[in-house]
């Protein structure tokens, strides 16, 4: 698990060479509030977690699809199905509705592209995956290969509880165990639901088996494992469209990981990318002096806690108040760049806060349990 460091070639943390696995279709987004269209953008979970990792230099390989009518140009091409369209939703807003974010939106899935086949997913092993589809396109089989060749996989529920109206292509949602996706459960490491999705998940059951995380919008997340949960502290944020909010924030917490962060602090880092996802349309771009600040300030963070011991990887660590508050004061930073003109190097660290990194140990914690 990139724990190889003999070597004094070595010059970057072995955590930073992980690579990750992301599966989930590209979308178009078509925004309307009132009755009228506001905004159209490349949409789909994909592009909102690969926003914040590209953000925050972690390199991964992505499985999406689109139709030859796909309007966006990415980094990373998706495979074109001649065959079909670019799946694409309708997202109608009612200024009149208040809520946490998420229930003035009505989805519908106008349009679906082919799914993704296990055979689609490349032949080779990955430290992590992420699972998180948006418009059907995960199916059981398609996760189950996730699995097999990733040592680690995160999944957003939305992947397994969507369903689809036959007539006008409103999204509903099923519980997680009438789903086929519900005997993977155990081997799945964290799923991460909104807090109206975790309705529809059994959250005192799933958690026996791997860790939740349920996003509360304005009010943070929460934690929960199996011996405990905490509450993590939300940033303040000017909502402007709530779309991608929980991609950001999956996608800011798995970045955290793989830097070194302990899970409570990894989750600071979600909350933030979700703040930020909401104050703009569509798909979100971040200064390059915030993304420089907040590398730096996971890194700071990292080297301060590389003594943890693995059986408190869930629990706050000391200064987690304090990390809240440097995250705060980089966000405070104005924009003006966008994410594609950033590029730095993360400074190096020692070898041992590469060998004392939470995905690396949640890993090895993980397949241990499962040969017992």
């Amino acid at each position: 698990m990139g724990r190889d460091q003999r070597g004094p070639e070595i010059t970057q943390p072995s955590v930073l060479s992980l690579r990750g696995l992301i599966a989930g279709n590209y979308c178009h987004d078509v925004l309307i509030r009132d009755g009228v269209v506001v905004g159209e953008t490349l949409g789909g979970a994909s592009s909102f977690i690969s926003t914040v990792l590209d953000g925050l230099s972690v390199p991964y390989n992505l499985v999406s699809k689109v139709g030859p009518d796909f309007a966006y140009v990415t980094d990373r091409s998706p495979i074109v199905i001649p065959t079909s369209r670019t799946t694409l939703f309708h997202a109608h807003f009612d200024s009149g509705v208040g809520g946490n974010g998420h229930q003035d939106r009505v989805l519908k899935r106008v349009s679906a592209c082919d799914p993704i086949w296990p055979s689609d997913l490349p032949q080779t092993r990955f430290d992590f995956g992420m699972a998180v589809g948006v418009g059907g396109e995960i199916s059981p089989e398609t996760l189950e290969k996730m699995l097999e060749i990733c040592n680690v996989v995160f999944v957003d529920i939305q992947a397994l509880i969507r369903e689809f109206d036959d007539v006008d292509g409103t999204v509903r949602l099923v519980e997680l165990k009438e789903s086929g996706f519900f005997p993977l459960l155990p081997r799945i490491a964290f799923l991460k639901a909104s807090e109206e999705e975790a309705v529809f998940l059994d959250v005192e059951e799933a958690r026996k088996w791997c860790c939740v995380l349920v996003t509360h919008g304005k009010e943070g997340c929460t934690v929960y494992w199996k011996d405990g949960e905490l509450e993590i502290s939300p940033f303040a944020a000017n909502q402007v469209d709530p779309t991608g909010a929980g991609d950001s924030f999956l996608g800011g917490f798995v970045a955290g990981l793989v830097h070194g962060l302990a899970v409570p602090d990894a989750a600071l880092v979600g909350n933030l990318f979700g703040s930020l996802a909401v104050g703009q349309i569509g798909l979100p771009t971040f200064d390059s002096r915030l993304l420089q600040r907040v590398k730096d300030e996971v890194q700071r963070r990292k080297m301060q806690c590389i003594s943890r011991d693995a059986e408190t990887r869930f629990w706050k660590p000391a200064g987690h108040e304090e990390f809240h508050a440097s995250l705060g004061a980089a966000k405070l930073i104005p924009s003006s760049c966008v994410v594609q003109e950033c590029q730095w190097d993360i400074p190096s660290s020692p070898p041992r806060a590469a060998e004392q990194a939470i995905l690396p140990r949640y890993v090895e914690d993980k397949n241990h349990d499962m040969e017992i």
